[in-house]
């Protein structure tokens, strides 16, 4: 047999020494390259081959040639064509290894799943496309790798690092953004779209990925973190890495560094706006699988990644990879951003009262920050709670053991300029175990001197249109008579914490004898509250009392969701490949008034092409509409319709239905 050799490169100069060109012969004969091309068939006129790529080896878009000496006579070079290597996760070598079979279908090969919104106390299922299999994606999703700044300034280098599922999380992360590059997001959290699309309309992953590429690269208006997120689970999915999406609820945005997210309040209970930290009502990143040979044995598996332009690592708005089980164990000094996940999850919250130019420490709450941590459950439309993974149980002795474990890693970082300076430095560290809604004698105390309790209880379901009615519970938990003066106050939230002016008070006075509840209730009208809603349709509702004999102060709020009704999606026949199938669309306008500029948009891999716009118009008062679409589903299996409706007063009515495509007989 003729001496035959393989050439595959990679990158703009191709180096052996570099790993990103090899030079192997057939069977391996002396070659000391890891790659292996082994004989298949051996035919008169043709020999099949099979290539067999190092699990190190960088993942990219490769040329591949081979050279034929006929040992006599000159040697013949052919150029073969060109293949794109991924990671492999079903590869016990490669650094993304995944043993799970289950596990590996729901994270590398799912094209579909939910984003989980809404508050703690109300989840909601978000569904969305993914899309990673969709045609030009792959093309897509190298574009990126390419445009990013590390490649842009070092090529060379970029290529021969892009084996490290590390360092290609980190780039694809700062990549999703556009704070330092041509990235895939314009983030925006003004509520203000009109130069592009409210975050809340997406469904799906594709139609954003594909405008940016078609437009030269320029990003796309708009995002939030959920959106990034997703955008991050399609090319990181479509690369080979595991990678599933994660939602906070009570998320902690600590910038200073000390594990601590204030909140300032005025005298009606109004949360004012804190232009450094914030708790955002969710909170969306990515958790990717590989191991972590850069850390100690131990923090390889799971690993948070971020790309909501949020704080810079190394001088770019990126976040992670951080090591879940290094968040849980408060091992905050290992890389990368591992304290800022921490303080994600398990920071303290301190609620001050600001009154005539000062602030009045109100109480400090251990465990309000950190809730629900959730993603999809594996091959289930279920919600799997993960919170176990990232923090041990609030209240427990490990968790606050931990808690200033972490504490005292970034103080002695701090001490030796590792991290920011402290902006609160004569604040007293996390000590108490105080929570909002209850009355306290001063200073820091244990519950059994907690005197008087409120809270907040909704009368009927928050549905979007009609009023909101509710009670103040009042509980005096002690011997001695209270009169309290309450005054209420409800404003609009954005979902990163961000809040909008009042648009209701009022002011109760409650007398308590001893040992009394008494529940008195409210009532905001839809009238009222309609014109000041942002698109996140957070309302927060808060109490600020105070004891008249006294100068002790309580705050208690919560948090309502205002509800949609879901679009209904019926399948009209059975789903087969290259069949025609039609699809029934339900939706309606919820409110007691007309709705202009409908927009219904329906998308679903494997079932349409590209996504469908269709223009409603008007839509009356509680008026129940239907359109039939019709499509021919091109790929088989399980599947998911995702359906968005928008208005000119609601950006996101949405519904999706699952369904069984079956190959052709």
């Amino acid at each position: 047999m003729d001496n035959i050799i393989f050439v595959v490169e990679t990158g703009p100069l191709p180096d052996v020494a570099k790993g990103t060109r090899a030079v192997f012969s057939l069977v391996g004969r002396h070659s000391p390259s890891l790659w292996v091309a082994s004989l298949e068939t051996n035919r008169a006129m043709s020999l099949e081959v099979s290539l067999c790529a190092p699990p190190m080896a960088a993942v990219g878009r490769y040329l591949l040639k081979v050279h034929i000496d006929p040992f006599q006579g000159s040697v013949t070079a052919y150029q073969l064509g060109e293949f794109i290597l991924l990671f492999n996760p079903w590869c016990p070598g490669d650094a993304v290894y995944l043993d799970s079979e289950p596990q590996r279908q729901e994270y590398v090969m799912n094209d579909y799943g939910f984003i989980y919104q809404g508050n703690k106390n109300w989840i909601r299922p978000c569904p969305w496309n993914y899309g990673q299999f969709e045609e030009n994606i792959i093309d897509i999703c190298l574009k990126l790798l390419d445009k990013s700044l590390n490649f842009q300034i070092d090529p060379v280098t970029d290529c021969a690092l892009r084996g490290s599922p590390v360092y290609i999380s980190r780039v694809v992360s700062a990549m999703i953004n556009s704070n330092d590059d041509s990235g895939v997001l314009n983030g925006n959290w003004s509520e203000h779209y009109t130069d592009g699309t409210n975050p809340a309309e997406w469904t799906g992953s594709v139609a954003i990925l594909k405008q940016w590429h078609a437009t030269g690269c320029q990003p796309v208006r708009y995002g939030q973190c959920w959106v990034f997120a997703a955008i991050m689970c399609t090319v990181m999915r479509c690369l080979g890495i595991p990678t599933r999406v994660i939602t906070n609820f009570d998320s902690g945005h600590d910038t200073d560094g000390n594990l601590i997210i204030d909140e300032y309040y005025d005298n009606t209970g109004r949360i004012l706006k804190n232009k450094k930290d914030t708790v955002w009502n969710f909170h969306v990143w990515n958790e990717c699988w590989m191991a972590r040979k850069d850390l100690p044995p131990g923090f390889g598996g799971w690993q948070v990644l971020d790309a909501t332009p949020q704080e810079t690592s190394n001088g770019l708005y990126c976040c992670g990879p951080a090591s879940v089980r290094a968040i849980k164990e408060g091992e905050v000094d290992l890389s990368y951003d591992t304290a800022f996940a921490f303080a994600m999850v398990n920071a303290d919250c301190v609620a001050w009262l600001v009154h005539e130019g000062k602030e009045q420490r109100l109480y400090q709450d251990t465990k309000s920050v950190g809730n629900f941590i959730s993603t999809k459950s594996i091959q289930s439309d279920e919600r799997d709670d993960v919170t176990e993974n990232y923090k041990y149980e609030e209240g427990s002795s490990q968790e606050r053991q931990v808690f200033l474990k972490a504490l005292q890693k970034l103080k002695t970082g701090r001490s030796q300029g590792h991290y920011e300076a402290d902006s609160h430095p004569s604040r007293p560290t996390p000590l108490s175990q105080d929570s909002p809604g209850y009355l306290n004698s001063p200073s820091l105390q244990p519950r059994d001197v907690i005197q008087v309790s409120l809270d907040f209880q909704l009368l009927d379901p928050p549905d979007m249109g009609q009023d909101i009615r509710f009670v103040l519970l009042a509980l005096n938990l002690s011997l001695q008579f209270k009169d309290l003066k309450v005054n209420l106050s409800a404003q609009s939230l954005l979902h990163d914490g961000s809040p909008l002016p009042p648009f209701w008070q009022d002011t109760a006075f409650i007398r308590l004898f001893p040992e009394e509840a008494k529940n008195h209730p409210f009532q905001i009208p839809y009238s009222q509250y309609s014109q000041y809603l942002s698109t996140d349709k957070l309302i927060r509702i808060s109490a600020l009392a105070e004891e008249k004999s006294s100068s002790e102060k309580i705050l208690v709020n919560k948090i309502i969701t205002l509800m949609y009704p879901t679009i209904i999606i019926n399948v009209l026949g059975e789903a087969t490949v290259n069949q025609p199938l039609s699809i029934q669309v339900i939706f309606s306008n919820p409110l007691s008034e007309p709705v202009v500029d409908c927009v219904l948009t329906v998308e679903g891999s494997g079932l349409f092409k590209k996504q469908q716009r269709v223009l409603i118009g008007v839509l009356k008062p509680q008026h129940r509409a239907s359109i039939t679409l019709k499509t021919v589903p091109f790929k088989s299996g399980q599947r998911q319709i995702q359906a968005n409706l928008r208005s000119n007063k609601f950006k996101d009515i949405k519904g999706y239905k699952n369904i069984y495509v079956d190959s052709m007989l």
